[in-house]
Formats: C-alpha cells, sequence, structure tokens
C-alpha cells in the first residue's frame, strides 16, 4: 500500500502540495549555486589559514591543535636576534628540542658558527640531524646535568621548549650551567600561561607535562639564580622586532652572562 502511494504522489495527482514540490525543483539550481560558492569559499579560507595569511602561520596553528612549539619560534626570531646581539651571534649554542632544525638553519647565516644540545632522545630524527649528532655538532645530554663544555665556550645561549619542563629543583642547578657555558648573554623562549604544550603521548619522551610560568614567576626566579635581565639587548630586540612586525608567540628573556 505504501509503495503505491510513493509512486502516485510522484506521478503528480491531485494533492495540494505538489505544486509545492514543483517549485522547489525549479530552485533547485539556484541553492546548488550556493553550496559550490560557499564550498570554495571555505576551502580557500582552509588554505590561507594553512599558510599563515589569516593568523600566525604555523605556530599559531601548532599552539591549536596542541603542538605548541617555541623551537619554531627561536626559528622565525633569528633575523630579529642578529640585529639584536650583532657580533654575538658569531658563536651560538641552541638548547631544547628539535635543536637540529634551529642548528642547520642558523649554519646558513653567514658569520654564525652553531652547536646545539638535544635533551631527548632522537630514534626519530631525520638523516640531516643524525649527520650532525655524528659531527658532534649537535650533542644528546641530560640538562639536568652538567653540560660538556667548557665555561664561556660560546657568545649566546639560546634555550626553547626546555625549561617548561623542568621543575625548580633542576632549574635552580640548570639555569646556572647556561649562564657559565655563556659569554655575552643568554635568550630564553618559554611558552605563555594557558599555551598548550605536550600530547598525553609525548609524556613519556619529556617526563612530565609542560608548566607555563608567567614572567613574574620567571622573574623571581632568575633573582634567585642571580641573573640579571640584558637591558641594552632588551631594547635592540623590541626595537627590530618593532621595524619588522614582529611578535613572539612565546615569551623571551633575554639575561647576562656571568661575570
Amino acid at each position: 500500500m505504501s509503495r503505491r502511494q510513493a509512486s502516485s504522489t510522484r506521478r503528480g495527482g491531485s494533492f495540494p502540495f505538489v505544486g509545492a514540490l514543483n517549485s522547489k525543483s525549479k530552485s533547485s539550481p539556484i541553492l546548488s549555486v550556493c553550496l559550490f560558492l560557499l564550498g570554495a569559499f571555505l576551502l580557500i579560507g582552509y588554505a590561507f589559514r594553512g599558510s599563515g595569511v589569516f593568523g600566525r602561520g604555523r605556530e599559531a596553528i601548532s599552539n591549536i591543535e596542541g603542538d605548541f612549539s617555541c623551537t619554531l619560534e627561536v626559528q622565525r626570531a633569528i633575523p630579529i636576534l642578529k640585529k639584536a646581539y650583532g657580533d654575538s651571534m658569531h658563536k651560538v649554542l641552541h638548547v631544547g628540542p628539535d635543536t637540529c632544525s634551529v642548528v642547520s638553519k642558523l649554519l646558513k647565516e653567514e658569520e654564525t658558527e652553531a652547536w646545539g644540545v638535544e635533551p631527548y632522545d632522537i630514534e626519530d630524527a631525520d638523516g640531516n640531524c643524525k649527520n650532525l649528532v655524528r659531527k658532534g655538532i649537535v650533542r644528546v645530554a641530560d640538562i639536568k646535568f652538567p653540560l660538556p663544555y667548557r665555561p664561556k665556550s660560546f657568545s649566546l645561549v639560546i634555550v626553547s621548549d626546555a625549561l617548561d619542563y623542568l621543575s625548580p629543583k633542576y632549574l635552580n642547578k640548570t639555569l646556572p650551567e647556561f649562564a657559565r657555558v655563556s659569554a655575552d648573554g643568554l635568550v630564553f623562549f618559554t611558552g605563555y600561561p594557558g599555551q598548550q604544550r605536550a600530547k598525553v603521548a609525548e609524556l613519556s619522551k619529556f617526563g612530565r607535562p609542560a608548566k607555563m610560568r608567567s614572567s613574574s614567576w620567571w622573574a623571581r626566579f632568575f633573582v634567585q639564580t642571580s641573573l640579571e635581565e640584558n637591558e641594552p639587548a632588551i631594547k635592540k630586540f623590541e626595537q627590530a622586532a618593532f621595524k619588522n612586525s614582529y611578535k613572539p608567540s612565546c615569551q623571551v628573556f633575554h639575561l647576562n652572562s656571568y661575570h
């Protein structure tokens, strides 16, 4: 019975809503065009978002997806750091996860020597990173212990994505080590409170979830470890950042080395 009723409805009959169905079928081409334009707009928007036109680029997208990285921010900041530190960028040590990417980019800069310390395993590292390790340019070392370098081995030490995973107990030992091996200054990149960092799957690698601390917390901790702000470097960095419309996605701290 029900099948016969459906077929009779499709043939037209004298039902009052048949005219309404016919009018909707006439407007269907317009509806299809609207849906097509909407889909195209969404596709274009997604493409621009991925390329960084709508937002802060790869860093901002990574932050939303829970894969935020200050190491990516260091790579963006290299031109600004060169203007702020000048000759002090000639011999740089970078410390942090994925240090190979930072070291590789620094080595492409003119008159710049670079080394790196990878605090975690590099089992999944690419061939370029493993080659840097074989050459001794990058070392895999636990930063909770003394660094394998002599005092003032580097003009500048840059640290990213490492301090947020250390408790105050280990920070008390690690920060003085960074100051010991640097001659002209330290630059720390840390996450802002509220930023998401390590995913659950990565906790086995980092050992503990990241602790995003405020700038006031870091200021107090720097005083405890006798580290002073590098005011000339701060001013030069801010001026260069303003001229280049650069706004860091991470907190950036400029500190003096021990004298």
